[in-house]
């Protein structure tokens, strides 16, 4: 199964969706298309419960080169054109809110999300990649919090989450200088998994490892996504609560079995997926 769109290529095998920007002439940058279609796409996939893991990689030289800039240029664009300086406040935090979803849905999804980077990861790129579940990079990759460098304050993503992910000083330092931040450098600092040579490599691995958490419960696997993230963001005692009612509420005997028996027998297990979510209230 394979799709096209504007800004995106999708296609699913093996109960993996891998989700390639394709733009690589225009480095892959975030056009208005690329903020309705990313979520659009991540969306259907996981509310139709389409895959059990999702790839995020790119295609030339960059994996991003962040916002196109046009978009600053447009009439109606983020800036926009109002003389009332509070209205206009008013609808830039509106108008933000759809550009912050674009990402949160990859944190959101029931899936886990492999971000999968070459070459440059700039502005918006980090904000997107931080709201994955792991990255990986090849060797020539870098990140830069560019914003700094156009006189902005990063504001789809990153702060709220990079600090999660890295040494709070690191964050500070290329935020405040717009520096690049190498892949190997990104490696020690704990915001790559692992940096490979070759980006065929790199999206072999990645493959790889998708399709053996797609081998998992989808259940557990959903669980583990969503108390991790639980845990990041509450203490260790509302944590320990939570799983306790989630547990409570899903842990399965029936997958717990199949997985025991799985082993026994050196197979995959078979689980059912996630179910399909309505799209409108009953």
């Amino acid at each position: 199964m394979s799709t096209q769109h504007t800004c995106f290529d999708v296609s699913i095998d093996q109960r993996v969706a891998h989700i390639q920007m394709s733009r690589p002439e225009q480095f892959n940058t975030f056009t208005p298309e690329a903020w309705v279609e990313l979520p659009t796409i991540v969306r259907d996939i996981d509310r139709g419960a389409k895959a059990r893991c999702i790839v995020l990689s790119s295609t030339g030289k960059h994996f991003t080169a962040g916002m196109d800039l046009a978009v600053f240029a447009r009439p109606d664009g983020i800036i926009g054109a109002i003389n009332d300086p509070h209205l206009r406040a008013e609808k830039f935090r509106a108008d933000l809110r759809p550009l912050q979803d674009a990402f949160n849905c990859l944190e959101q999804a029931r899936m886990p999300v492999i971000a999968c980077i070459q070459g440059g990861c700039i502005g918006a790129g980090v904000d997107m990649i931080s709201a994955c579940d792991f990255r990986f990079a090849t060797k020539d990759a870098f990140f830069c919090i560019q914003e700094i460098n156009i006189g902005m304050t990063a504001d789809v993503g990153t702060f709220p989450r990079l600090t999660k992910l890295m040494p709070d000083g690191w964050v500070r330092q290329i935020a405040y200088t717009g520096e690049r931040l190498p892949a190997q450098k990104a490696k020690e600092l704990g915001l790559v998994n692992e940096v490979f040579d070759t980006q065929a490599a790199m999206l072999e691995h990645a493959t790889a490892i998708a399709r053996e958490i797609a081998t998992k419960s989808p259940l557990a696997v959903t669980g583990s996504k969503a108390m991790i993230n639980y845990a990041r963001d509450h203490t260790t005692a509302d944590a320990l609560d939570y799983i306790g009612v989630w547990n409570a509420a899903m842990l399965s005997g029936a997958h717990m079995r199949e997985a025991f028996t799985a082993k026994a027998e050196k197979r995959d297990g078979d689980f059912p997926d996630l179910l399909p979510l309505k799209d409108k209230p009953l």
